[in-house]
């Protein structure tokens, strides 16, 4: 093989990322003793003056609006807005206002608010409790635009805020101790303890794919393991220890059987014969087809004792008597169990995949799927449970180079290649490993590190010091006897800068068992999904034959370490919550909606608060679709609107334009300039797009257009949908999204107008959603998105305004909820997403929220504490920087969506216990056998099943200062999922997290073309506009964060995300 003169080798690292270092989390100081083992209080003591602020001036009230007048006219007081208006959001930084007349809002009895002394003895403050005011009688809904809201006990508004401080030097320190709410570290902190468990709702059995096992009674020891020379492959090192165990498990290792975890741990259910010692082992390198023996390669191991594992901590944790999870003792049982299944199958996370375990399925582009399962220890209420799941990915496809390059381009590719063509082939290619054939039986593995710009007939390289130089082609013939047929194509680039090999494609075969890790297209994940998709009898038969196969009781490992697997599902207790009765108009045939299997429909219904859209437009960019066929879409769509409650013009303001996708930016903005002067400076309150099927870009740069330069609210139609005649279900649909997207309102819970939501109703009380959203794997440069949504209105809590921020490439916590930043004239000011929405409610309902319930998206197990302790953090520091006294008690609630735990009904042929997918029934509720032993978690399905099956939620309470019962944050969560705006069913995700997750992925369109290139922005840190966070924040390495462009003002009052 040519390759060029030998330099200096360097082993490079696997790059791989690491989090941000704990010291960069902003945190509290350590509280009390007293405090870190008890939940918080509350709220600090302070007198019930403080607490409501009386006297004091609002954080949130416009100079000369003139609005709370005319907004307690038409809301009850709340100012939720004619027509549905959601509230505006402000920059970061907040001039401080002057009072808000208390005549602007009608002054009505406070809870009551009663000192709550702790126990003798204790040096803590008092506790401040509060008592819930009496539940309002419902009360009747104005025609059509007519804003929700709810007459009865509300809180005078003069007499609850306190002047804005914006500085934290402007901010006066409370006369009486505050007591320190965030704990310094993980080590002081707790999540709570599981209140009970939950009684509401019809008793059911169903099955889980979760399976018992027992804690071995074995004396576990711990080995650490120096390979040298050192690898970074597992393969090699497990091939090393193997050997290793082979030769002298009998002679030295005193006949154990060591679990190996690939990298510097080994396990043993025993003491071995010694504490250290030192073996030399030659691993057989590959035959070369010659006759001269194989050679080895020489490793120096050496094994140290390093602790024992103890089983006793665990049989505690488990038993509730220790709050610290056992990791090392878990870590031990997960290796032993992983041991086998990593020799048998290709390991790829927590998951096994293998050809021998079900049909590959050709995905395109050279891909295909292989099935595999997904196992996983976990600690539960009924002790030790196995975790197993069906799972499939996306694999390179095993063949030669030259057939996965013609099966990329659909053609032969025999010839000379363009720098598109051989640009395309590297991004494919790099990375792979791939074998040769020209060495006989010797099949050496390589890794493409690129592709040669030159032919293989143009390469040359030199073969000894004096510089004489070889053709790759020569070469080849000289020594390997092979003559190259494609000449003109490149060559493969293999190793290292340092040391270069090139190899011809035609002598390469791609390595067999190579996960594909970057993004798949859509046809790629349809296919995908298809094979995933199973009905849940067939997937539980599937998850039992994979037990079966997998024989724990045979297993060498398992039973050296006595630990028993069972063969059996768990049976698990749950609960079917009632679905909540849902509020319409009053002008409609049916003014109440009770949802029958998670679904219902919008037949003899109106909206709750229809929007108004008076001036509208459309632009078609299909050309699949005729001006005639357009025409009478939209005029459909007004009259469904219209028929759903909304005040909806029939005609459009301008007629119906074609425009090329090409031209998308121009056509927007020229219709737009062209309304405006029809109409005047108010413009369009809607834009309709028409769009081809496949319209690749155009989606992305017209959303993008809309709302962050023309400030238009828009909805774009497919030309399947378009072209299809009578579509009334679709149009539905779209009348749904369009009315939010324009400030309405489409359902409101009975219990939120009626005040029987418990810790929702007795107080103002707003919910978040937040999650984090990252760019797929191999889009290094691409920042991160994190978005975070919170309710407008209250106590209908259906409205979310949202706010979104670029952040540092693949960081999970949300680095721009608090922040603080230096003005040249202002001093020190405070700002970040948590304040500005805040100020948005106090806004939008004239109230300042005296409660916080906060839905996170996207967290991870072993990221609890750090998002806790930060996001938590940050909240607390927002909420004091409106007021010094100002801490509204938390609930913070993780959302966890990816996870592998499935329900299944106790009897799949039993229809009274199954819906029409055959999965279990909306509203099942699992908070035992298979949930943590002693922390507030349950599982929840609030959705019915479609296709495949249904995927239940895993809700885990990480702090909770409201004293949620199981009860009450369970029947919350699920009543909420039946308020998504975007369809009438209720959804498998909190809305919250569902609009957080809806508006990230939104942001993604805002990002530049350029963005993958760090630099600043030339924009003020710290400054936010338009429901984006302008702000610089910095990578690892320095590089600055492209702010996103800012959404208009217009836009941002509503659910544009939508």
């Amino acid at each position: 093989m040519p390759r060029k003169p030998r330099r200096p080798r360097t082993e490079s690292s696997d790059g791989a990322t690491t989090s941000a270092p704990a010291e960069r989390l902003a945190v509290a100081a350590s509280p009390p003793q007293e405090v870190r083992e008890l939940q918080p209080p509350l709220l600090a003591q302070s007198s019930p003056q403080q607490i409501i602020g009386h006297g004091g001036e609002d954080f949130g009230s416009r100079p000369g609006s003139g609005r709370g007048r005319e907004a307690a006219a038409a809301s009850g007081g709340g100012g939720r807005g004619g027509r549905g208006r959601a509230a505006s959001l402000t920059p970061h930084y907040v001039e401080p206002f002057p009072s808000q007349s208390s005549q602007d809002f009608p002054v009505q009895q406070l809870p009551h608010v009663i000192p709550v002394r702790p126990p003798s003895g204790s040096s803590a403050p008092p506790l401040v409790q509060q008592q819930p005011i009496p539940f309002a009688p419902p009360r009747a809904i104005d025609p059509v635009a007519a804003p929700v809201s709810v007459s009865g006990a509300q809180y005078p508004v003069a007499d609850q805020m306190k002047k804005l401080a914006i500085a934290p030097a402007a901010i006066q320190e409370p006369e009486q101790q505050q007591i320190v709410i965030v704990p310094v570290s993980s080590k002081t902190l707790r999540f709570p303890l599981r209140p009970g468990k939950g009684r509401l709702g019809q008793r059911c059995m169903v099955k889980a794919n979760h399976f018992l096992a027992t804690l071995p009674d074995k004396d576990l020891h711990h080995y650490d393991v120096a390979i040298v020379p050192e690898v970074t492959s597992r393969g090699v090192n497990r091939a090393v220890m193997e050997q290793l165990i082979k030769r002298y498990r009998v002679s030295d290792l005193g006949n154990r059987l060591p679990a190996y975890d690939g990298r510097k741990s080994l396990y043993t259910a025993g003491k071995l014969p010694f504490d250290s010692r030192e073996f030399q082992i030659g691993l057989p390198d590959e035959d070369d087809g010659s006759n001269t023996g194989r050679r080895e390669r020489p490793f120096k191991v050496v094994i140290k004792f390093a602790s024992r594992p103890d089983l006793h901590h665990l049989k505690q944790f488990l038993a509730g008597a220790q709050a610290d999870v056992p990791q090392e003792a878990l870590q031990v049982l997960d290796i032993v169990l992983r041991e086998l299944p990593t020799h048998r199958y290709t390991p790829i996370g927590r998951s096994f995949y293998s050809p021998s375990l079900g049909s590959t399925v050709p995905l395109g582009d050279g891909l295909e799927s292989w099935r595999g399962f997904y196992q996983s220890i976990r600690p539960t209420q009924m002790g030790l449970s196995l975790n197993i799941d069906m799972s499939a990915t996306a694999f390179i496809q095993s063949k030669p180079v030259l057939d996965f390059v013609q099966t990329l381009f659909n053609r032969n590719v025999l010839g000379p290649l363009s720098d598109s063509d051989r640009n395309k082939i590297k991004k494919a290619l790099r990375g792979l490993k791939v074998e040769v054939t020209h060495r006989g039986s010797m099949r050496r593995k390589y890794r493409i590190t690129d592709i040669t710009k030159q032919a293989i007939e143009e390469l040359q390289f030199p073969v000894d010091d004096k510089g004489t130089m070889k053709s790759v082609v020569d070469y080849f013939k000289e020594t390997y006897k092979f003559s190259i047929r494609y000449p003109k194509l490149p060559c493969l680039q293999v190793g290292s800068q340092q040391r270069l090999n090139y190899l011809p494609m035609e002598v390469c075969i791609i390595a067999e068992g190579q996960r594909y890790s970057k993004r798949l297209n859509e046809r790629q994940i349809t296919s995908l999904l298809q094979v995933t998709c199973q009905r849940p009898q067939d997937r539980e038969n599937s998850i039992l034959q994979t037990v079966s196969r997998n024989a724990y009781k045979q297993d060498p490992y398992v039973q050296e370490f006595g630990i028993s697997i069972s063969n059996q599902l768990a049976n698990v207790e749950a609960r079917i919550l009632p679905p909540p009765r849902l509020k319409y108009h009053d002008t409609g045939r049916e003014k109440e909606c009770l949802p029958s299997i998670g679904q219902w429909n919008m037949m003899h219904k109106k909206m709750v608060n229809g929007g108004v859209v008076k001036h509208w437009a459309c632009i078609n960019f299909s050309r699949y679709v005729t001006a005639d066929t357009a025409h009478q879409f939209c005029n459909e769509l007004a009259r469904m609107c219209q028929t759903s409650g909304m005040v909806f013009e029939m005609n459009p303001v301008l007629p119906i334009q074609g425009a090329r996708p090409e031209q998308c930016d121009n056509a927007i903005s020229h219709i737009c300039e062209q309304a405006k002067r029809k109409i005047g400076d108010k413009g369009l309150d809607l834009l309709i797009a028409i769009l081809a099927d496949s319209n690749g870009s155009l989606y992305g740069y017209l959303k993008k257009h809309c709302e962050t330069v023309v400030g238009v609210v828009s909805q774009c139609c497919l030309t399947k949908h378009v072209n299809k005649q009578s579509n009334k279900q679709y149009l539905a649909n779209v009348a749904l999204k369009i009315n939010v997207k324009v400030g309405g309102r489409n359902t409101v819970l009975v219990d939120a107008l009626t005040r029987r939501i418990p810790l929702v109703s007795d107080i103002p009380t707003i919910i978040f959603g937040a999650d984090v959203t990252h760019p797929h794997p191999g889009e290094d440069s691409i920042p991160s998105i994190a978005a975070v949504v919170a309710s407008q209105d209250w106590p209908e809590v259906t409205k979310y305004a949202g706010l979104v921020c670029a952040q540092t490439h693949r960081q999970e916590l949300i680095q721009d909820l608090f922040k603080t930043w230096v003005d040249p004239q202002r001093g020190i000011l405070t700002g970040g997403l948590i304040k500005e929405l805040l100020i948005s409610f106090r806004r939008a309902t004239g109230y300042k929220p005296l409660r916080i319930i906060f839905y996170r998206d996207g967290v991870s197990e072993g990221q609890f504490y750090q998002v806790l302790l930060h996001e938590l953090d940050a909240i607390r520091k927002a909420c004091a920087s409106l007021e010094p006294d100002y801490q509204p008690p938390v609930t913070f609630v993780v959302v966890q969506k990816r996870h592998h735990t499935r329900l299944f009904a106790s009897n799949h042929n039993d229809q009274r216990s199954v819906d029409r997918s055959g999965n279990v029934f909306a509203g099942t509720v699992v908070d035992s056998t298979i949930c943590h032993p002693t922390e507030f978690d349950f599982y929840l399905c609030s959705h019915a099943g479609i296709k495949g099956t249904s995927r239940p939620v895993h809700y885990h309470v990480l702090w909770d200062e409201n004293k949620f019962t199981a009860d009450g944050l369970q029947t919350l969560t699920n009543n909420l999922c039946y308020t998504y705006a975007r369809c009438t069913r209720s959804v498998s995700i909190v809305p919250p997290a569902y609009y957080a997750h809806l508006a990230a992925f939104r942001a993604r369109f805002y990002l530049d073309p350029e963005t993958s290139d760090s630099g600043s922005s030339g924009v003020a840190p710290g400054k936010s506009s338009g429901g984006t966070t302008i702000r610089t924040n910095r990578g690892a390495a320095g590089a600055a964060v492209r702010p996103l462009p800012a959404v208009r003002e217009n836009v941002k009052k509503v659910m544009f995300y939508c």
